[in-house]
């Protein structure tokens, strides 16, 4: 059987845990929490990155070099998008943003984009654009954290379905 791969994308340490663009992390503590039965997923890794976002192609390599069953083809990678409204995602295979360092470094370090992205969108800045950089580093507020609840609700069941 084919191993897959989940890796939430984001930034270590706890200044960055409520960043806007650690909701790859927060993602994967979602999941770690609804999983009752861990069992379920003797094929399927779930990981959040080590380093920084910007060099998370190197983390990623890393973890496909070091097993062979696990392929480019068999990884998704979920990461922020401030493409797509605050809420809202996208799962889609070799396709991204216009522009996300993390994404492009992964696409950098495998020489490939043919890897799912689990692509949750972050941007609720309405009239009052901040530029990118500086608002996926700002920590979602208390009600934004309560919102994200349904839309991972929505990621983990249609993730669910992709993985059976």
């Amino acid at each position: 059987m084919t191993m897959k791969m989940l890796v939430g994308l984001g930034n270590p340490g706890e200044k960055y845990k409520n960043n806007r663009h650690n909701v790859g992390h927060l993602f994967i503590d979602y999941v770690n929490k609804q999983l009752s039965n861990k069992h379920q997923l003797q094929n399927f890794k779930m990981l959040k990155t080590d380093c920084f976002m910007n060099v998370s192609g190197i983390f990623i390599k890393k973890l496909l070099s070091g097993n062979r069953q696990l392929t480019a083809d068999n990884l998704m990678v979920v990461h922020d998008d401030l493409d797509i409204p605050f809420g809202k995602f996208k799962t889609q295979l070799a396709t991204g943003p216009k522009l996300h360092n993390g994404i492009l470094s992964i696409e950098d370090e495998l020489g490939t984009n043919d890897f799912w992205r689990v692509r949750i969108g972050v941007d609720n800045r309405g009239e009052n654009k901040v530029d990118g950089e500086t608002y996926s580093l700002q920590d979602f507020t208390n009600e934004e954290l309560k919102q994200l609840q349904p839309s991972f609700e929505k990621v983990y069941k249609q993730l669910s379905l992709i993985i059976k």
